[in-house]
């Protein structure tokens, strides 16, 4: 018996509820009404730029998709990976967490090889990007840390950091040592797959090129929206930062990270010399450049294509 579950509409209008109050407090904490102004005065070409970016991110990551679905025995046209990223993007916007498009896209593709590969390629497709996502951070706040004039992290924020890195880098030890002790014998099975999918001689390299490349048009979609609004951001203070506002859109209690992220980004920006005005401003050109992008993928939802599996 489980009397906490909420009907979807409840559990809906509950993250709208949390987003709407998040932004309402940041509005009052963060000067909403400068960030407001500051928006109203935003520059269309750097938008546009970070419209480019966030397209070419999306387009990355169903490559990224698509290469690790054939690893898995999934073979995915161009045009099919593209038009489902797009979908199951859109259905992300409009739902709490992040996921729920993505488990569409593993529903979707299931009748290639089945459910479990298919669910094993949207999850390791999207753990590549985390870990490239990590990485970049990582770099960017040891190098901030290192060369003068970067970022002023205030001492809250290095120890935060150093604990969020460390717990990073003791994940895959720690999977390591279970499968090794035998504790989990479908872990060791998992951990062949996603070696098999994101390792593998013939494309490790691919996968690092489109994994980091999907994180950098990331970062350069919210560094053109800071630019559009007037915040001039170094270069190794966003990737240092960014990623960290990125992340907090993935705690599934708002529609969509909203409020999470413009709550990060007004903590975060003033530690990189802006307000915390600049960083609500920021973020919500962000949100809206990136609706505004995945929108036309409606265009591709209606195109068919056919799923084949792959022989080996």
């Amino acid at each position: 018996m489980n009397r906490l579950n909420l009907p979807p509409f409840a559990k809906r209008g509950a993250q709208f509820a949390v987003a709407t109050g998040l932004l309402v407090v940041l509005w009052h904490v963060a000067d909403g009404a400068q960030a407001a102004q500051t928006l109203a005065g935003a520059d269309p070409v750097w938008l546009g730029a970070a419209m480019v970016a966030l397209t070419m991110q999306t387009v990355l990551s169903a490559l990224r998709w698509r290469l690790t679905a054939a690893q898995l025995g999934i073979a995915l046209g161009r045009w099919t990976a593209i038009r489902e990223y797009y979908l199951s993007q859109i259905v992300n916007q409009a739902l709490p967490g992040g996921v729920i498009g993505d488990a569409s896209r593993a529903m979707r593709t299931r009748q290639a090889a089945g459910l479990m590969a298919s669910g094993q390629a949207v999850v390791f497709e999207r753990l590549a990007g985390q870990i490239a996502l990590f990485a970049v951070m990582v770099l960017g706040f040891v190098t901030t840390l290192t060369v003068p004039g970067g970022v002023d992290w205030p001492v809250w924020a290095i120890w935060s950091m150093g604990g969020l890195m460390a717990a990073g880098l003791a994940v895959p030890g720690l999977l390591w040592a279970l499968a090794r002790a035998g504790i989990a014998h479908s872990l060791k099975a998992q951990a062949e797959a996603l070696k098999h999918a994101l390792f593998a001689p013939k494309v490790r390299g691919r996968q690092i090129r489109l994994s980091l490349g999907t994180v950098l048009c990331n970062i350069a979609g919210f560094g053109f929206c800071a630019w559009a609004v007037g915040v001039t951001l170094p270069v190794p203070a966003m990737l240092a930062v960014v990623p960290l506002i990125l992340t907090a859109m993935v705690i599934p209690i708002t529609i969509s990270g909203w409020g999470l992220r413009e709550g990060a980004a007004a903590a975060l920006f003033p530690v990189a010399g802006a307000t915390a005005s600049d960083g609500l401003a920021t973020s919500i050109a962000f949100g809206l450049v990136f609706l505004a992008t995945v929108l036309p993928g409606t265009i591709l939802i209606g195109i068919g294509t056919r799923l084949r599996p792959v022989k080996f």
